[in-house]
């Protein structure tokens, strides 16, 4: 709860990956994908339920062992490739209305971001009740830096490489010159349930941006994302105190 204001977390967690076969359900640091998401969303102060929304049997008991409500399997059509993820999300929204359920605010955390916090999601989740005036929705964005597009270049079929946003080599801007762009990632995406409703997304021109460092932005898609997150795991203090350094810098 916030304020008055109710607030429903959905964690979306399919069966199948082509990625990294049995992903959700794989061990992090000793515990499975889908319950990092969870924990997050148990932990958070502002969240009154966390609902799981899949189609495995499997993970909906890893769900409802680490927490969260499972009440239903997602029906087929909402769980292939080509399912569209607000599809499963404004379903898990419908059935619980359907039971007398009415929330205010839904958030959903995503296995693939396991470095999202409790603290993340009420941060976020204040935010955007500050601004409710001028805004619906806030979701996770990061600082492009390396992969900035003025670096970018075009290979030709000759195979020589030409800058994508310079005329020239020689006009290529140094880093202290280019303009701070940010890149929208999956870590947290929060709205107001009539938003949702109405956009039929996260994204629109009431959206607001939460801005996280870059190695929370990291998404989770395949092996070599899954080791470097084991990685950041095992470093967090380090990580904090580098983010502590950059915000007093």
């Amino acid at each position: 709860m916030i304020d008055d204001k109710s607030v429903l977390a959905i964690v979306p967690a399919r069966g199948g990956s082509k990625g990294l076969p049995g992903k959700n359900k794989r061990l992090l640091c000793g515990k499975p994908l889908v319950a990092w998401p969870i924990e997050a969303a148990l932990g958070a102060a502002c969240v009154d339920k966390v609902l799981c929304t899949t189609d495995d049997p499997e993970i909906r008991d890893i769900a409802l062992e680490n927490g969260a409500q499972a009440p239903f399997l997602r029906p087929a059509y909402l769980a292939s490739d080509s399912a569209s993820s607000i599809g499963a999300i404004l379903h898990a929204v419908d059935h619980l209305a359907d039971q007398g359920e009415h929330y205010d605010y839904v958030v959903v955390l995503e296995p693939t971001s396991p470095l999202t916090t409790s603290a993340d999601v009420d941060a976020a989740l204040k935010t955007l009740y500050s601004r409710r005036a001028d805004a619906d929705s806030i979701v996770g964005i990061s600082r492009v830096e390396s992969t900035h597009p003025e670096y970018d270049v075009r290979l030709g079929i000759d195979g020589r490489i030409s800058p994508y946003m310079a005329p020239d080599f020689k006009s290529l801007k140094r880093r202290q010159e280019i303009e701070t762009l940010h890149f929208l990632e999956g870590s947290l995406y929060i709205t107001s349930t009539q938003a949702l409703r109405a956009e039929g997304g996260f994204y629109h021109a009431r959206t607001l941006g939460y801005v996280v460092p870059r190695w929370k932005s990291i998404e989770i898609d395949e092996l070599v994302d899954f080791l470097f997150v084991e990685t950041l795991l095992g470093n967090l203090d380090q990580l904090a105190a580098l983010d502590a350094a950059a915000n007093h810098s």
